[in-house]
């Protein structure tokens, strides 16, 4: 009989620790701007207002080496990319061919490096310096299934691996190196049993793999990918039917995710660039860029396929700068210039525009206050901001890329919460935050952090 009631124990702890870990943590964020690349977290927890190096911080991890990809949270563990031997100063970039990239897993709960893995870069690759220096080499951001972590490293390829670090598979989709030298930036998504990398530097393709086994199952290719920075989002449109929508410069186009075949294309932003993601909701697609040649804003009904140029539903002449912004309950939100803007995402009206202040007072964008600097060179960012909005609690948060994080207040009035910074890290905060359970997990080229609500 103690043999039994041994075993049913030993049975209760490993069942608990198994349940512990696949649901004691809610609201994962998986991917480039959490759930389906909205920007908003679907948790119910209430979010930090205020932090520093003294409030509010559960933990902070060093990390190896530079990058802006975006933190993914999965479960218990947090995923994030950088890269170390080669570019790590404008000053001297050092040799090209030391050039290596790190997956970094860090354990949740204590903010300690589970484990790390190591990838050679393959050769040629972009030379550090000009526009390009400007985010690197570790933009994409992973993606996960809960099984397994997709690395998209340009042209050193897409990897797959395990919770535990062990490398699945490696694919290669294409080594062109872009030829106005800004780089590679678009991240991975998934659908269904496929990973979807937007390869449109290395090869003017959107490919999918297979997630068990990395081989190729379709791609579509158009030299109308070149130029594009914007991740894909799974647009739902009814029951049936589920479209990858991307915005290129001057249209937009929605693929049949099982075939790459296209489905429709609507001309868009007159912008021989497009740097952002579109926002989707229900069947509706919106868009906004800010690029060489043009930009604006507009959002458009799909409802059908082909040409759907004509289901544009509205055009504006808002625009954004590098970020996507975020939609929220009929609002769109975004920042551009330390000007924060909502507009009515029905009509693209404008509800209002304000100014963002470092003294956490409301201004509006003709009173001059405290611009707040573009990219301080005292924290390694001489550009503009790169970060993306998200939204949390009924709360909008913005990363700055000289490391002022702002929170605003939801609706209709512009209200500022507060400005937060990290005044012991000088580096650059370039990466879009991830949020999970409350928590703010945010990164710079040099660490990552843990920001938990007030007790």
């Amino acid at each position: 009989m103690s043999n039994f009631f041994w075993g049913y124990r030993y049975w209760l702890t490993i069942s608990s620790w198994i349940m512990l870990t696949s649901f004691g943590w809610g609201g994962d964020w998986t991917r480039f701007r959490g759930p389906n690349g909205t920007g908003v977290s679907d948790g119910n927890e209430k979010t930090p207002v205020q932090w520093s190096d003294e409030q509010n911080l559960k933990w902070k991890v060093a990390l190896p080496g530079p990058g802006h990809s975006c933190p993914i949270v999965v479960g218990d563990r947090i995923f994030v990319t950088c890269w170390t031997g080669y570019g790590l100063s404008r000053e001297e970039a050092g040799d090209l061919s030391e050039l290596t990239r790190h997956l970094i897993c860090v354990d949740r709960p204590t903010g300690k490096i589970a484990w790390e893995k190591v990838v050679p870069a393959e050769q040629p690759e972009d030379r550090y310096g000009g526009m390009f220096a400007e985010h690197g080499y570790a933009t994409h951001t992973p993606v996960s299934d809960g099984e397994r972590v997709y690395v998209f490293f340009g042209k050193s390829g897409v990897f797959a691996f395990d919770m535990q670090g062990t490398q699945l598979w490696h694919a290669d989709v294409g080594s062109d190196l872009d030829p106005r030298r800004w780089g590679s930036a678009s991240s991975p998504i998934l659908y269904e049993d496929l990973v979807i990398v937007p390869a449109t530097v290395e090869s003017h393709r959107l490919v999918a793999l297979n997630k068990t086994t990395g081989a190729e199952v379709w791609s579509a290719e158009a030299e109308g990918f070149g130029s594009t920075w914007g991740s894909p989002s799974l647009l739902h449109v009814n029951e049936e039917r589920t479209d990858i929508v991307l915005a290129v410069p001057y249209e937009i186009w929605g693929f049949n995710p099982n075939t790459g075949k296209l489905r429709w294309f609507c001309e868009a932003l007159g912008s021989n660039s497009m740097c952002s993601s579109v926002l989707v909701n229900g069947n509706m697609v919106y868009a906004m860029e800010s690029g060489p040649g043009g930009g604006g804003s507009m959002a458009v009904a799909v409802d059908g396929k082909g040409d759907l140029t004509d289901s544009i539903v509205w055009t504006g002449q808002s625009r954004n700068r590098i970020g996507t912004p975020v939609l929220h309950e009929g609002k769109i939100y975004w920042i551009a210039g330390r000007i924060a803007n909502c507009a009515d995402a029905k009509t693209g009206d404008q509800v209002y525009q304000a100014r963002l202040t470092r003294d956490n007072s409301t201004v509006s964008p003709d009173n001059e206050g405290d611009r707040g600097g573009r990219g301080s060179r005292r924290r390694g960012g001489r550009g503009q901001d790169y970060a993306s909005p998200v939204i949390a609690d009924g709360k909008l948060y913005y990363v700055c890329r000289n490391g002022e994080m702002y929170v605003i207040q939801l609706g209709s009035e512009f209200k500022q919460l507060a400005m937060n910074q990290f005044a012991s890290d000088n580096g650059d905060f370039s990466a879009t935050p991830a949020i999970s359970d409350g928590h703010l997990f945010v990164r710079s080229t040099n660490n990552l952090y843990c920001i938990e609500p007030s007790p």
